[in-house]
């Protein structure tokens, strides 16, 4: 199913963050409004589109940490278009046995997802909101897959920003935390205003017109999300120092914190 058959049934005129996401990254799944707001931040953070690409390879590398970890099933929350090497496509190149669920609260991402997953037994998409982590936690096609009594990987990656401090994303992320048996490894990467506060605040400006806007925090503001669990070296840092391939040469280019941590 392309954008254009999906035309007819969803919302085409507003930016989403999603289809956003997929057209930095260089995918098809997306319209001219989430074009149209790319160009402009584009043009308020020139570096745009090297961030998601380190964004994903931030993914890439975190999720095969964890295999070496044991793990072998995974929770990507926020997931938005799993297009191009994404959790399942990792994941199940070094073990076809895992399991993947990704969850999205953007009925268009889930759409898209749904029909690029539609021949994969052990990768599923639900719609879901990381806000309501029992109904999440609770769905069938969730539950019928992954076996919460066993170590999970709990994806969250660039989407607690895009809940403010009133949705209350500290208390939603410890109630995932307690369902996680332990073994379990939570992954955040979170963007920051620390780097960068002029682009950030344009950013988020920016994104107020799109499906989801951008809430940047500080460090101290992130940590508090790994409370249940004891983060693997080298901790909280830019993307680009997360265990890169090679040494970044300017790691606060990307303005996204990233860290893994392990539950006790």
């Amino acid at each position: 199913m392309t954008p254009a058959s999906l035309s007819g049934e969803i919302e085409t005129d507003r930016p989403s963050i999603a289809r956003l996401y997929d057209y930095l990254l260089g995918g098809t799944h997306n319209f001219a409004a989430d074009r149209e707001l790319a160009h402009k931040l584009l043009q308020a953070e020139p570096n745009a589109r090297y961030i998601v690409a380190e964004n994903r390879a931030f993914l890439g590398r975190a999720v095969r940490f964890l295999l070496s970890a044991g793990i072998r099933q995974f929770i990507d929350l926020g997931a938005g278009i799993p297009t191009q090497q994404n959790v399942h496509e990792i994941a199940q190149k070094h073990d076809p046995e895992a399991k993947v669920v990704y969850v999205d609260n953007d009925p268009i991402a889930v759409a898209h997802s749904r029909q690029i997953l539609w021949d994969r037994s052990r990768a599923r998409v639900i719609e879901g909101d990381l806000r309501e982590p029992d109904s999440v936690l609770d769905h069938p096609d969730l539950t019928s897959l992954i076996d919460l009594n066993q170590p999970v990987g709990l994806l969250m990656i660039s989407v607690l920003h895009f809940v403010p401090d009133s949705g209350e994303p500290v208390s939603a992320v410890d109630r995932f935390a307690r369902t996680l048996a332990p073994g379990s490894h939570l992954v955040i990467a979170h963007a920051t205003h620390e780097a960068a506060p002029e682009a950030a605040a344009q950013v988020h400006d920016l994104s107020t017109t799109a499906t989801a806007s951008i809430h940047p925090r500080a460090r101290e503001e992130i940590m508090p999300f790994f409370s249940r669990f004891d983060l693997v070296e080298p901790g909280l840092v830019y993307l680009s120092s997360w265990r890169p391939d090679e040494p970044p040469a300017d790691p606060d280019v990307v303005w996204i914190f990233g860290g893994v941590g392990r539950k006790r």
